[in-house]
């Protein structure tokens, strides 16, 4: 396996249902846990308490997901980021037997009639794949009503949008599930609290996910109060970790940071992207699934977690089946 990363992900290591449909709750996902130069460790996603210690922290994403697609006949239109002037941009998509592909299709001021009677008016493009559009009334009103959550390919059926949410989920505006957050269940926070690990969120509001083109993120919208970065500061100083449930979480953090390390109040756009060479400031850990061949995100583990300990952890995720995707296993990568 290359630094990079790249290997097959075999269509059997998709999670292709939540875990309740395989007979788990949904913190009995797999764990598998990478430590500096140590070898991958297994566990389930309940022995979480146990593998960090109090005085750490777990800074989490709050952010609830929208039943962000809307069907049409021949197409679906995925929803994706909400604009400051009241515009959004969407992804348009065939749509096929098993879920949709990409669609090259559409031009600038064209109208799509949606169901219920609303109109989509395509104003241009942002990038090569999301155009910005304007809907006739509001967006999120309308998706309650008429949307379903983004599935992909690997997902054989609609699931309803609770099987969408994490615990922490209480703020609208993600596109895609920050589904790091989706194992946690109030028995594990309870656990975490009763052993003096700390839990502050920040919000992210995710965009959609390009899984055909490997894209990397554009900008999203976030706020880190101040209480988080108060407690990411006072975790810092006193020695413990600050162990980010997703790399949502960690984008946010990494963007409210400066260079002495210290995290500040901060809301607004982040198009900010971690690599090995930008490093991470604020954050020592990260619990993440697993993630695609040749993905963006990939070089953020690396930088938090060093190359040969994530090829490992792949190596090993690889070898002993573990499942990737929003319904998948997870994996918790400390830097010691």
């Amino acid at each position: 396996m290359t630094a990079a990363l790249d290997f097959a992900l075999p269509d059997a290591l998709s999670a292709h249902e939540p875990p309740e449909a395989r007979g788990l709750p949904r913190d009995g996902v797999r764990l598998l846990v990478s430590r500096g130069d140590e070898q991958p460790a297994h566990h389930r996603f309940t022995d979480l308490p146990a593998l960090l210690a109090p005085g750490d922290l777990v800074v989490v994403n709050n952010s609830a997901t929208l039943p962000a697609a809307v069907r049409l006949d021949r197409l679906a239109v995925h929803f994706s980021t909400a604009r400051e002037d009241g515009t959004w941009l969407v992804e348009l998509r065939r749509r096929t037997s098993a879920a949709s592909e990409p669609y090259a299709g559409g031009e600038p001021g064209e109208w799509l009639p949606l169901p219920g009677g609303a109109t989509l008016r395509l104003l241009g493009r942002e990038t090569p794949r999301l155009w910005r559009a304007r809907l006739d009334r509001d967006v999120e009103a309308y998706l309650r009503e008429h949307g379903t959550p983004i599935r992909y390919s690997y997902v054989a059926r609609d699931w309803p949008i609770d099987a969408y949410q994490t615990v922490f989920a209480t703020v609208p505006g993600s596109a895609e599930m920050p589904s790091a957050g989706r194992p946690f269940s109030a028995a594990v926070v309870t656990a975490l609290v009763s052993r003096g690990v700390h839990i502050a969120p920040i919000t992210l509001h995710t965009g959609v996910a390009s899984p055909e083109k490997d894209e990397p993120p554009y900008a999203e919208r976030y706020e880190v109060p101040a209480p988080t970065a108060r407690l990411v500061n006072l975790t810092r100083r006193n020695g413990g970790r600050v162990v980010a449930a997703g790399t949502t979480v960690v984008r946010a953090l990494e963007t409210a940071v400066d260079a002495d390390g210290q995290v500040a109040a901060s809301t607004g756009w982040t198009g900010h992207i971690v690599t090995p060479e930008t490093g991470v400031r604020a954050v020592t850990g990260l619990l993440t699934g697993l993630h695609e061949p040749r993905s963006s995100h990939l070089m953020m583990l690396t930088a938090i977690a060093g190359t040969g300990p994530l090829a490992r952890a792949y190596e090993a995720a690889l070898r002993e089946g573990y499942l990737w995707h929003e319904f998948g296993d997870t994996h918790l990568l400390l830097a010691e």
